[in-house]
């Protein structure tokens, strides 16, 4: 890439555009408001956050279209409102949504209390201050408004200098008869932002009732007592031996799948051995075959005897290595079989001389 070419890009990145990693860019020399240290965001009455308000020159009206384009000269200053309990990644995408917004945005949160939350639409899991300190520490808030209204007014957003209010696009009309955002609809200053489905603190809280027993015997088994559980003793004791149950059940599931694991072995190895066995025993009778065959070693050798010992019993003329009978001289020219040897001629010659 050419210098020209980088410098032009960069020249578009300061007029709007978005980073390639999608979050905002700086706009006109201006910058996205970020908090001076990477500290928990303050509240709304500490030092910190009236100096950032006194600062902001709320006379300068920001429209959407201006917010959106970048082209102003202070930050946007947007709020977001809520009970936020059991904080969750649903809240977290909400507020992100709000700070991503617009290019230049200061993001306030306000909490509501306990005792407006409770008589507004019900207890909660987190106290207060857990609630806003949850707040506090994540990353897209620049400052936590504590016991916040639950219906916005006037007197409220001039206090606060806001310029657009967040939230998901439903009417909100729990503890009221109308949408508790239709002051700021109508106004031109509402911020719609998408909720995450699938993930809620109602939702959180159906699967811990859902699950109540299995998270009541964790509890126990850790060290709580049924008292501090709001456990009856029949209760406790009944959910115990189903604890030693689920404990004996699991372990006899480890000895069953280790039982299992080792006869698939042993047949494994069986098989093997069984392989091995019948590659030997084609290999030993091969062997014996080319040996004891019909055209093996041991019949070849067989064979080769028999004929050494038929020839050598009774040999001919036309055998290797035997030479055919001597002739012996005769006056008549003729050739006479010699006179026999054996014991019947003996006998006869022994008679002769006694005659």
């Amino acid at each position: 890439m050419s210098k020209r070419t980088r410098m032009s890009s960069r020249k578009r990145s300061r007029n709007g555009e978005m980073a390639k990693n999608g979050e905002p860019v700086n706009i006109n020399g201006c910058g996205e408001y970020r908090r001076p240290n990477h500290g928990p965001a303050p509240f709304d009455y500490e030092e910190q956050a009236c100096e950032e308000r006194e600062s902001c020159d709320y006379t300068q009206k920001i429209t959407l279209e201006m917010a959106k384009s970048g082209n102003v000269a202070r930050p946007v200053r947007v709020y977001a409102d809520g009970i936020y309990d059991m904080f969750h990644s649903g809240h977290a995408r909400q507020l992100m949504q709000a700070k991503l917004a617009f290019p230049n945005c200061y993001l306030i949160v306000g909490v509501c209390n306990d005792s407006l939350t409770h008589r507004m639409k019900g207890r909660t899991v987190m106290n207060e201050v857990e609630r806003y300190e949850a707040l506090r520490h994540s990353r897209y808030v620049d400052e936590v408004v504590t016991s916040a209204p639950w219906t916005l007014d006037t007197e409220f957003l001039e206090k606060h200098k806001i310029d657009f209010v967040a939230h998901d696009e439903l009417p909100y009309t729990t503890g009221s008869a109308d949408d508790v955002y239709k002051f700021v609809k109508e106004r031109g200053m509402f911020l719609p932002t998408e909720r995450t489905d699938g993930i809620s603190t109602t939702d959180v809280i159906a699967r811990i009732i859902k699950d109540y027993d299995v998270y009541v015997r964790r509890n126990l088994s850790r060290g709580y007592t049924a008292k501090e559980l709001n456990v009856s003793f029949v209760k406790e004791k009944r959910l115990k031996i189903q604890e030693n149950f689920e404990k004996f059940k699991g372990k006899s599931k480890q000895y069953m799948d280790k039982w299992k694991d080792t006869m698939e072995s042993m047949d494994k190895q069986r098989h093997e051995l069984f392989n091995k066995w019948e590659d030997k025993s084609k290999e030993f009778i091969g062997n014996f075959l080319e040996m004891f065959g019909k055209e093996g070693k041991i019949s070849t050798w067989i064979n080769e005897g028999r004929e050494k010992v038929a020839r050598a019993i009774s040999p001919t003329p036309g055998d290797p290595g035997i030479s055919p009978p001597s002739t012996p001289p005769s006056t008549s020219g003729s050739w006479s079989p010699p006179a026999k040897r054996g014991r019947f001629s003996i006998l006869e010659n022994e008679s002769d001389e006694e005659l």
